[in-house]
């Protein structure tokens, strides 16, 4: 189970892109395209609210440049959830938790968490593999 303490371990968007040494341009670009297309307020709504967000990817995931700026658009609704990155090979603690299969460290995984560190939903690339 993933602690509130161990999620603030995780970067913040802004934190991993400036560390970021693959797609860095590529990531940023797509980031600010999302910002500028609109988002249905509601879609929040109907996942029940989370209040942190978890993503788990690395640099050269292309997947994760599809992914990510649609979550962050998403979370840009309500500046009160709170998202933190993993990198993959860095954080093996959390990355073994969200397996695809029980045995893949497939990436990006996005899950989504109340209050108090329930989880409320979870999405795990799901490439054939």
């Amino acid at each position: 189970m993933l602690t509130r303490e161990r999620f603030a371990q995780g970067l913040t968007l802004d934190q991993y892109l400036a560390q970021m040494s693959v797609n860095k341009e590529r990531l940023a670009g797509a980031l600010a395209r999302a910002a500028a297309e609109p988002v249905d307020a509601g879609t929040l709504e109907r996942l029940g609210r989370p209040r942190k967000v978890l993503v788990i990817t690395e640099d050269w995931c292309g997947t994760s440049l599809a992914y990510v700026p649609f979550v962050a658009s998403l979370l840009a609704a309500d500046p009160t959830i709170e998202l933190r990155v993993f990198l993959r090979d860095a954080n093996p603690d959390v990355m073994d938790q969200y397996l695809k299969r029980g045995l893949y460290r497939s990436i990006p995984v996005i899950a989504l968490f109340d209050d108090d560190m329930r989880e409320m939903a979870r999405f795990i690339e799901q490439r054939p593999g």
